[in-house]
């Protein structure tokens, strides 16, 4: 029997695991809680912390994740999977849909609370995904489309209202070309691998580019396990919230791949100085790229580089939409601060005490030399003999400072993350403001989708082979340091406007707002990055390795870790950053933020200066941008004495 004093969010977490065990049959099935879940490795299932405050609607969708969990280690055979699993990203991404949408009709066909647990998770996704706001055709997300269809016909429900009308919208082109396949499905509900086959054939009827042989076995595929796709999409806080398209979980697979511990992604990619295909570079709006094979050790990549810097741009919030637009999206986001004022207020008030408890003016008095004490003149004024009095500021731990927070502003962040990235910065710029110290808020992404002008100049020159970094960049100034947070407030609206968020290029963003940075004179110069994990293009990444731009990011940091003088420290949502910062903290809600960002904060300005080395070739800044240094203090004089004594 559960204590009288058990945190009631403890019995919720223990009821969880003891359901998905026996969903599973699996009685040592390892059920842990975590910022980096949903995610499922073997016999060790990850699902994402609880709100403290629980919904019905929270509860349920939980609950779906674990079921989902359950049942494909119930019901799914990955080695069989892998045998049949096509090459191509599209074609790939909707065959995963189909393979889950049969794991969830097993168990929404057998219990009925398994069924509702399952349509709120789907319900969810769809939400965060924004399914219905879809008004290109060619830009809507094909595997989800087919999924819920095949939901439908293994379980007789219809589509949820966030996706009704979109399915309705492609129903009729689809039944057109693989209707008769799809009424086939019911019939292997429970053979996985003619239920397989089956959706090869959706695949080629839906003229996904898959050449299909006639022996599975020939498909080269790894047996490695992988996510399923749903649970991949509603990573908690940190999955894929594009809303432009079906996309496998990028950050999560990265993750795997650079560590090395965890399954190989081991598509059939050809040489990296090979041309891609038309279907692999032609990717939807929001697909990330699936990451290829890391290469032999001994292979020496060329050096990171930028096909054309001609389309990038520097751009102040405010020059993106009109005033009115933004004031009408801070309306939106000050809505979803509403109901955490008290959870904000309760962290600035702390920072702010911790903060200004270091700032504290210790002085020396009764010198020879330094600054006048007007307080102790009545002695000279009492008895003119008498010598005066000065005084000098001890030195103090807390000295000038200047903080950047570098905001991920990619498609993966759209949703929720972006919303709790917004959070960070609006709290730790007004509470930094009141302790004097000043802050910049910049954000990074792309102009487009699939590489904008970038790629089309390089359509024009002939596809040049190893074209380095292959999109139109976006770097955004929500706030400059030396601007006031009342003028700068509403510009962290622009985070929640449609279409803004897209692809993430991280490592030429660090270096942009760590040039800014150099050119300030502070004497302290924290740059704060906030993110979700690995950096991705598609454009990019489809024409060079599939760790192009991770590598250039490692380098990046690992100057300015080492080299610069300037202090760097990460917050990532819902993904641990560790293995790429040194210094690194993961929330998943806003209500962690108390903890978190006061106490990382707080050590900081607890810290030594960092003592740097020379600065690397690739973070010098130009001759403008470098610190000049500060004044010297200027000596009392014999005129300042008279004029402190009129």
């Amino acid at each position: 029997m559960a204590s009288k004093t058990e945190n009631p969010t403890e019995i919720f977490k223990r009821a969880i695991a003891h359901a998905a065990r026996s969903l599973a049959e699996q009685p040592d099935l390892e059920v842990t809680f975590s910022g980096d879940g949903p995610a499922l490795n073997g016999n060790h299932a990850i699902l994402p912390h609880p709100p403290r405050d629980l919904s019905p609607k929270e509860t349920s969708r939980i609950r779906g994740l674990a079921d989902q969990m359950a049942l494909r280690l119930a019901h799914h055979d990955e080695a069989a999977h892998a045998k049949l699993r096509p090459q191509s990203v599209q074609a790939r991404a909707v065959f995963e849909a189909v393979e889950q949408a049969r794991i969830d009709a097993i168990g929404a066909n057998a219990l009925m609370g398994v069924r509702a647990n399952l349509a709120s998770a789907l319900e969810s996704s769809i939400e965060k995904k924004g399914l219905n706001r879809f008004d290109d055709p060619a830009a809507a997300p094909l595997a989800d489309i087919v999924g819920l269809m095949v939901r439908e016909r293994l379980t007789g429900d219809a589509p949820p209202d966030g996706a009704k009308l979109l399915v309705e919208r492609h129903r009729a082109d689809i039944e057109a070309k693989a209707g008769a396949d799809l009424d086939r499905l019911s019939d292997k509900l429970e053979d996985q691998a003619a239920f397989a086959r089956v959706a090869r054939s959706i695949i080629k009827d839906l003229d996904l580019g898959e050449e299909f042989g006639d022996d599975a076995e020939d498909s080269g595929e790894s047996d490695t396990p992988e996510m399923p796709r749903d649970v991949q999409d509603d990573m908690g806080e940190d999955e894929d919230q594009d809303g432009e398209g079906a996309e496998p979980d990028s950050s999560k697979s990265s993750d795997r791949d650079a560590d090395g511990s965890e399954e190989q992604r081991t598509e059939a990619e050809s040489d990296e100085d090979a041309e891609p295909s038309d279907d692999d570079v032609e990717m939807g709006d929001g697909e990330k790229a699936a990451r290829p094979d890391i290469k032999d050790p001994g292979h020496r990549e060329p050096p990171y580089k930028v096909f054309t810097t001609a389309h990038d741009e520097v751009v102040g919030a405010e020059e993106l939409c009109d005033a009115e637009e933004l004031g009408r999206l801070r309306a939106y986001l000050d809505q979803q601060l509403a109901s955490l004022s008290n959870v904000v207020s309760r962290l600035a008030n702390r920072l702010q005490r911790k903060l200004l408890a270091k700032q504290n003016r210790a002085w020396t008095f009764d010198l020879e030399e330094g600054m006048l004490d007007v307080a102790r003149l009545t002695r000279v004024i009492i008895d003119p003999t008498a010598p005066l009095s000065f005084k000098q500021e001890e030195d103090t731990e807390f000295r000038d400072t200047v903080v950047t927070i570098l905001i991920d502003n990619s498609g993966s962040m759209r949703g929720r993350p972006i919303m709790v990235a917004a959070v960070c910065a609006d709290i730790l710029a007004r509470t930094l403001e009141r302790c004097a110290v000043k802050t910049e808020i910049l954000g990074f992404t792309t102009r487009a989708w699939k590489g904008g002008l970038t790629r089309e100049d390089w359509l024009k020159a002939g596809k040049p082979p190893a074209p380095g970094r292959l999109n139109d960049l976006r770097h955004i100034i929500y706030k400059s340091a030396d601007a006031p947070w009342r003028r700068a407030r509403r510009n962290l609206g622009l985070m929640m406007r449609e279409g803004l968020l897209k692809e993430n290029i991280d490592g030429e963003a660090l270096l942009w707002a760590h040039h800014r940075l150099i050119g300030r004179t502070e004497q302290r110069r924290i740059l704060m990055v906030i993110s979700d994990g690995a950096p991705v293009d598609d454009s990019t990444l489809s024409v060079n390795s599939g760790h192009y731009l991770e590598r250039h990011l490692r380098a990046v940091i690992s100057e300015i870790e080492n080299n610069s003088p300037v202090e760097l420290i990460a917050i990532g949502i819902g993904h641990d950053v560790r293995r790429y910062y040194r210094r690194a903290v993961t929330i998943v809600d806003v209500e962690q933020l108390g903890g978190v960002i006061t106490d990382q904060l707080a050590e900081l300005f607890d810290e030594e200066p960092k003592k740097h080395g020379r600065m690397g070739a690739n973070l010098q800044p130009p001759p403008s941008m470098q610190p000049t240094p500060p004044p010297a203090p200027r000596r009392t004089t014999a005129r300042d004495v008279a004029e402190a004594l009129r």
